[in-house]
């Protein structure tokens, strides 16, 4: 598979919310509890600085995608934030990283200096991987700062990285 990355478009609207349910419905790594449909997605996707859109270039498939926001206003508006979102049938096959790297790109691109993850929990072991690989800096632990889909609480770990 070769996979693409673009700018999110309104068609791409039902297929993102697809993927990104997948990852709101398993309960472990997105704080979104509720789901999106082709209207609330398109409202959300269109709301960001940029949603990239990870694609199949044999088959226009949507295969993963991120959005891309500040993290906060003002004197801390050079700050970013990001999301990722892979089809679950087909993690473990660099998408993500692919992702990540476009996003620091783009980030720069739109003037950000630093991309700040709130809230990479504990167990999501290749998304730790792989920032450490990229570069990322960890901050600490919030203990129990993720409720997971059973009700449990895990921990977070946030992470940086200059752009």
């Amino acid at each position: 598979m070769q996979v693409e990355i673009r700018e999110y478009e309104q068609s791409d609207a039902q297929q993102a919310a697809a993927v990104w349910n997948e990852v709101v419905e398993d309960g472990v790594a997105f704080p979104q509890t509720e789901l999106l449909d082709a209207q609330s997605g398109h409202a959300f996707f269109a709301s960001q600085s940029f949603t990239g859109i990870a694609y199949d270039a044999q088959n226009g498939e949507i295969v993963g995608l991120y959005i891309l926001h500040p993290n906060n206003v003002g004197r801390c508006g050079h700050i970013c934030n990001a999301s990722y979102a892979v089809k679950g049938s087909l993690r473990g096959q660099h998408i993500g990283e692919k992702l990540v790297l476009h996003c620091m790109d783009k980030a720069k691109e739109l003037g950000f200096g630093i991309l700040q993850f709130n809230a990479v929990v504990r167990t999501n072991v290749p998304a730790l991987r792989l920032y450490k690989k990229l570069g990322f800096e960890q901050l600490g632990v919030i203990p129990g700062g993720f409720r997971m889909k059973d009700g449990s609480f895990e921990d977070i770990i946030p992470h940086y990285h200059l752009l």
